[in-house]
C-alpha cells in the first residue's frame, strides 16, 4: 500500500495553518502544520522530509520564499506551493524568479476543492480523497 504524501503546511496564522492541514488530512494526506519556517526545517531534518511544502509568503522572521529556497536546496524532490492574501507578497516570488527559483503563488482565500486539486496536480497524482467539511 502506498503511503500518503507528506505535506508540511507553514503559516504564522494558526487558524489558517490548522484549517489547511485539516482539509489535507481529511483528504488522505499526511498533513503537518508549523507556525514558522524554522520549525518546518527542524522537522524535515529530524524526521522524513515532505513531498510538498505549502507556505505563506509573508511571515515574521523567515518569509515563505526564503523557506521555499531552503527546502529546494536541501530537499530537491520536495514540491513547493506558496500562499498569500497580501498584494505585497507577489514581489517576493518575482524576486526569487530572478535568482533562478520558480515557485507557484496561490492567492488566499482558497476553496478546499481548489486546494486539493492544486496539491494533487503538484504531486502528480489524483486527489487523495474527497473533502468532508465535518472531518468525519
Amino acid at each position: 500500500m502506498r503511503k500518503a504524501p507528506r505535506v508540511f503546511v507553514v503559516d504564522d496564522e494558526s487558524t489558517i495553518r490548522e484549517t489547511l492541514a485539516a482539509i489535507l488530512y481529511n483528504a488522505g494526506y499526511e498533513a503537518i502544520p508549523f507556525a514558522d519556517g524554522d520549525m518546518a526545517l527542524s522537522a524535515a531534518a529530524e524526521e522524513e522530509s515532505p513531498d510538498l511544502l505549502i507556505t505563506e509568503v509573508i511571515m515574521p522572521d523567515m518569509n515563505g520564499v526564503d523557506l521555499a529556497i531552503h527546502f529546494e536546496n536541501l530537499y530537491p524532490q520536495c514540491k513547493i506551493l506558496l500562499l498569500s492574501g497580501a498584494a505585497a507578497a507577489w514581489d517576493l516570488p518575482a524576486s526569487a524568479r530572478l535568482r533562478g527559483h520558480d515557485f507557484e503563488l496561490l492567492a488566499k482565500p482558497l476553496q478546499p476543492v481548489e486546494l486539493l486539486e492544486k496539491v494533487a496536480g503538484t504531486l502528480g497524482g489524483g486527489i487523495a480523497g474527497s473533502y468532508d467539511p465535518t472531518g468525519s
